[in-house]
């Protein structure tokens, strides 16, 4: 790959996730001290997420894969969402605000798959070459997160409104940018139509297989419990005084790349299935730090918490998608992978996101401030669907390389 392009690709992912990260994880906090919401609707906020990742398969296998070239639509897409997050910056209550943000992440949660194929387009070796660019999108998410915590100080001030601006901002950027990128026909052209291709369908034969089944089902049910970390992690760290929690809960980030670094030596040392188990472990762990951590002597719980996350994530997700190439192969792997990410980030979200939202409203005091208590609620059922997976998934052998 040309030093060139592999540059633009490092800014395309870059800009990608700095756009999310630049008003996702500080939504809930911008919800409830400027809009004046209750928990559900910050939950109901949040559920645009999974349902832009169910849409999301629709809009890359029914229009991308065969009318337009990816960073054509790429580009299109960002420059509507630049002009959708000026509106949700400037709406004064959640009824102007939300069905702006509905429409956003229903045309955003399908630009992670495109920006994916305009990579994959340009490489010889994905294998190889693709985590390398992906990084970028990580310090994307990083560097935004930095930015409104320790540099603009956003959350002090009171001006989280201007998160969306930023998103505005750097989202026409981007745009204008992928007009740039190298040309990626699509790929699908002229072929003949599938709803089953189009909705991966056909990887739902792995479910068969007694170990795959108990996985996928762990898989959605644990992401109910992450729901309450995106939606509410934020609004949490600054009810209880921490000083720059944007910025700070960044560090999550920062230990997904080192614990990516980690997870081929532990993959292949101890197994899956204890890999699978040390994730989901660390989101029972990460909740209960959060329960009872605080921002006087109990404040290395709360950052423990957030640098669990590089171990939530790897160990469990990205681990769970190899076992997911390994069981697909070839010829399924797309649509198996898809398949994972619809029960994932749609299902188990949208569930726990709705969950979430009406189990935090049933601890506001007459002050309006949420309990620490909430977080005992996802940390119990992580230690459910965790012995439920100890119980019935069997050791399987999977290699990894980085």
């Amino acid at each position: 790959m040309k030093t060139s392009i592999r540059l633009q690709l490092s800014v395309m992912m870059f800009l990608e996730f700095f756009v999310w990260g630049s008003w996702f994880v500080t939504m809930g906090t911008y919800l409830g001290r400027s809009l004046g919401t209750d928990a559900e609707a910050v939950g109901t906020a949040y559920m645009t997420q999974a349902w832009g990742a169910i849409v999301a398969p629709f809009v890359v296998g029914l229009i991308a894969d065969r009318y337009f070239a990816a960073q054509r639509l790429l580009g299109v897409i960002h420059l509507i969402g630049a002009g959708l997050m000026y509106f949700i910056g400037n709406a004064v209550d959640f009824a102007g605000f939300y069905p702006f943000l509905l429409v956003y992440m229903i045309l955003y949660m399908p630009t992670l798959a495109l920006a994916n194929s305009v990579a994959f387009n340009q490489m010889k070796d994905p294998s190889r070459q693709f985590a390398r660019i992906r990084l970028w999108g990580t310090v994307g998410w990083i560097a935004a997160g930095m930015l409104i915590g320790y540099v603009l100080r956003w959350e002090a001030k009171e001006l989280l409104s201007y998160t969306f601006i930023l998103a505005s901002a750097s989202s026409l950027a981007l745009g204008l940018f992928c007009f740039t990128l190298p040309h990626t026909p699509p790929g699908a052209r002229g072929s003949k139509f599938s709803m089953g291709d189009v909705l991966g369908l056909e990887a739902l034969r792995l479910l068969k297989g007694r170990n795959y089944l108990i996985f996928f089902v762990s898989s959605i049910l644990i992401c109910i419990p992450l729901a309450f970390y995106f939606s509410f992690a934020n609004p949490f760290m600054n009810e209880i005084g921490m000083e720059d929690a944007a910025g700070n809960m960044s560090f999550g980030q920062i230990s997904e790349v080192l614990f990516l670094l980690m997870l081929p030596v532990f993959l292949n040392r101890y197994g899956l299935k204890w890999t699978l188990i040390v994730g989901m472990l660390a989101w029972g762990i990460r909740y209960t730090l959060f329960a009872y951590g605080d921002t006087g002597e109990g404040t290395w719980m709360l950052f423990g918490g957030i640098l669990l996350h590089g171990i939530c994530y790897d160990f469990f997700f990205v681990s769970g998608q190899i076992f997911t190439d390994v069981k697909a192969g070839e010829k399924i792997r797309s649509a198996a992978q898809g398949l994972i990410t619809l029960a994932t980030y749609g299902i188990g979200m949208l569930i726990g996101y709705k969950v979430s939202g009406i189990i935090v409203d049933q601890y506001v005091n007459a002050d309006g401030h949420f309990w620490k208590e909430i977080w005992l609620y996802p940390a119990g059922f992580s230690y459910l669907v965790l012995l439920f997976f100890v119980l019935f998934f069997k050791n399987e052998k999977v290699s990894y390389q980085a």
